[in-house]
């Protein structure tokens, strides 16, 4: 679904220069280490995930706390606590002494869509949590069979209008980017198609390219290695410009599909609620230097990710603006999980 970043971030180049400038600017600002900033920490950090192990974000993640065990010179652990909506790992983590020992790894949605889709949650996304920063952002590819007919985004919305409902579309599950993103489209569109959750990613893939569904949103991590085994074919991408790595795949607005249709997703760090905010500086900025890093931008767009370092704040403001968009398409489609 259309999901719009932060002001002076819009699209790939446009991002590495706000970002350029937002690190050049937070380098020009004085030193507002308090002592508990300075001092912390004292002991090893633990980061709850609600990412399986050996899933784009978690391998992510273990680079990025692997850059921040040396930065700080105590151990970054990461527990994968998958399952339930990132109820499971949600919970473990509000339950944590606020001190900025434990943190909270998941994706965007469980504070921005999965709110709207439960009337009772086991947490309170804006009491339990606050916001420290997102570690990457990404958009999404179309992605198909390799054998499938479909040439272009296009072809595959003009099938979906000559027969409503016969075009089917995947996702890792129910209220995922993946499956909201192709409600979104349909909107669009003006076309009506099929949803077929999964259980995973891998599973859903596969089935994409065995054809026993149409097409799926993915990224160049979650769809990327059957995309290079020649077994998927990705039609566009769901951003506002090409990415580098994938220079022939034109934009869903340029292959035939609505002008200006972005499907994206984030995935950040939260901090239990009542963290000394100094603490959640700290931890923001020493992230936002590491992702700079020359050696780990290409990491990153190995996994078809982008870097969104921006402050607490503005990743509050971020969660307020996607909640709203979210809130109608949620609506939309009448989604209740409940």
């Amino acid at each position: 679904m259309t999901l719009n970043r932060p002001t002076g971030a819009p699209g790939v180049t446009r991002l590495a220069a706000s970002f350029a400038l937002s690190l050049a600017a937070m380098a020009s600002l004085p030193s507002l280490a308090t002592a508990a900033d300075a001092n912390w920490p004292t002991r090893p950090v633990r980061v709850v995930s609600a990412f399986s192990t050996g899933s784009g974000p978690d391998a992510m993640l273990r680079l990025v706390a692997d850059r921040l065990s040396r930065t700080w010179g105590q151990q970054v652990v990461v527990e994968n606590k998958p399952g339930g909506s990132g109820f499971i790992a949600a919970n473990d983590a509000k339950r944590a002494t606020p001190d900025g020992n434990t943190l909270f790894h998941a994706d965007g949605l469980n504070f921005t869509a999965i709110p709207h889709m439960y009337k009772k949650l086991p947490y309170d996304p804006v009491k339990d949590f606050m916001p420290v920063i997102p570690l990457h952002h990404s958009y999404f590819f179309v992605a198909v069979a390799a054998n499938s007919p479909w040439k272009t985004a296009g072809d595959m919305l003009a099938a979906a209008k000559a027969k409503p409902g016969t075009v089917t579309y995947g996702s890792w599950q129910i209220g995922s980017v993946a499956h909201l993103g192709g409600a979104q489209l349909e909107a669009a569109s003006g076309t009506r198609m099929t949803h077929v959750p999964f259980k995973d990613n891998s599973q859903l893939y596969t089935s994409v390219a065995n054809g026993e569904v149409d097409w799926a949103f993915g990224t160049a991590g979650s769809a990327g290695p059957l995309q290079k085994a020649g077994k998927l074919r990705f039609l566009a991408l769901a951003g506002p410009e090409r990415l580098s790595t994938h220079p022939d795949v034109p934009t869903i607005g340029d292959a035939g599909g609505p002008k200006g249709f972005e499907a994206s997703g984030w995935v950040g760090l939260f901090a239990p609620a009542g963290t000394p905010p100094d603490i959640v500086d700290k931890i923001n900025r020493d992230i936002a230097a590491i992702v700079a890093t020359p050696d780990m931008q290409p990491r990153m767009m190995d996994f078809g990710y982008m870097p969104l370092a921006i402050k607490p704040a503005d990743v509050r403001a971020l969660i307020d603006k996607e909640s709203a968009q979210y809130a109608k398409v949620v609506k939309t489609i009448n989604l209740s999980l409940d």
